[in-house]
């Protein structure tokens, strides 16, 4: 226990990631860090909007249109808009895949928490809890991946083994210990 650090959030709960993690999308300033499988992620997503769900549902709607009346047609009123859907999600992902910065955590190595690490923790619970700094589009909590702006993420970074890191919750001030940092690809 070499270093004591106080950075402030907003949660630090794990059913409270979830929340942090959605919120965080638009208060990340500068590139947007992504995992190279995170990056393949949106790209396959990308992808099947485009070839796949983009034309069954404009099928669906141009069938639904063939059928007369428009302003009461169920199938064309609810095509439509899960076309604008799709569209939002399109333009969102094409922007994003513009302007990420992939990195490998495999190709890091550094003996700090930095974007792409697996890291072993102590709770002041004395468990032992395994987090993945990865991006804001890759957070899954039920696999222990938190993003790098959210209140723990941001708290890891730049720390070391034996470093103690404090971070603000609901509860109050909380505490985790650094026992353990790898690099290693993230699936």
């Amino acid at each position: 226990m070499t270093d004591r650090r106080d950075i402030e959030g907003s949660s630090a709960d794990e059913e409270e990631f979830e929340d942090d993690e959605v919120a965080e999308t638009s208060s990340v300033r500068g590139p947007v860090l992504i995992t190279s499988a995170g990056a393949k992620r949106l790209r396959d997503e990308l992808r099947d909007l485009r070839t796949r769900q983009r034309p069954e549902v404009t099928a669906v709607v141009s069938w639904a249109a063939g059928n007369g009346d428009r302003s009461e047609n169920g199938d064309y009123l609810y095509g439509k808009k899960k076309l604008r859907e799709i569209d939002r999600r399109i333009r969102f992902l094409s922007k994003r895949l513009e302007s990420v910065q992939v990195i490998n955590p495999a190709e890091v190595s550094s003996e700090q928490i930095l974007f792409g690490a697996t890291v072993t923790v102590l709770d002041g619970d004395d468990r032992e809890r395994i987090f993945v700094i990865v991006g804001i589009d890759e957070v899954d909590i039920d696999k222990g991946h938190i993003s790098y702006a959210s209140p723990i993420g941001a708290a890891l970074l730049k720390a070391r083994v034996g470093d103690v890191v404090q971070y603000r919750t609901p509860r109050g001030i909380q505490e985790i210990e650094v026992i353990n940092i790898s690099y290693v690809a993230v699936g």
